[in-house]
């Protein structure tokens, strides 16, 4: 019976980290921040200049095309969240960002300098009301969004 039991738990032992393991990485592949198939098409439409980007809006979308040619893909997004911002409102300038850093991983590490620069922007929008500006802060990129509007 002794035997039984150690072996009951060896078996336990040896296969239970292989099906943690296992599920653990199919959870990790289904997560919203995980690439879609077509990635490298997608990457290529947010970069041709033509406004089909991803994550853009009508209203973005008109704002992109006016962009000048040959700029990185960073820079078009700024130049498109900051129209966003001047035609309505940090907060859809902010939605932008947020589905931008989602749908097109590879902008993620500039997601604070543009939530930064988002901030300063808001506060020049306001005529340097700094609370109303900061009243459209949220945790997008880390908070960087509020540090923009203070600093």
């Amino acid at each position: 019976m002794k035997q039984l039991v150690r072996r009951i738990g060896q078996t336990v032992a040896l296969t239970l980290p292989v099906v943690l393991v296992t599920t653990g990485t199919l959870a990790v592949t289904r997560v919203p921040w995980a690439p879609p198939t077509g990635l490298d098409q997608q990457v290529v439409a947010a970069s041709s200049g033509d406004g089909a980007g991803i994550g853009r809006s009508s209203n973005a979308t008109a704002a992109s095309a006016k962009a000048p040619d040959g700029l990185a893909p960073q820079e078009s997004l700024r130049v498109v969240l900051l129209d966003e911002l001047r035609a309505k409102n940090p907060s859809a300038a902010l939605d932008l960002l947020e589905r931008s850093m989602r749908e097109q991983p590879s902008l993620t590490p500039y997601c604070s300098s543009l939530a930064t620069e988002l901030g300063k922007a808001a506060v020049r929008k306001y005529q340097g009301d700094v609370q109303r500006a900061r009243s459209f802060a949220r945790p997008v990129c880390d908070g960087a969004f509020a540090a923009g509007v203070v600093g």
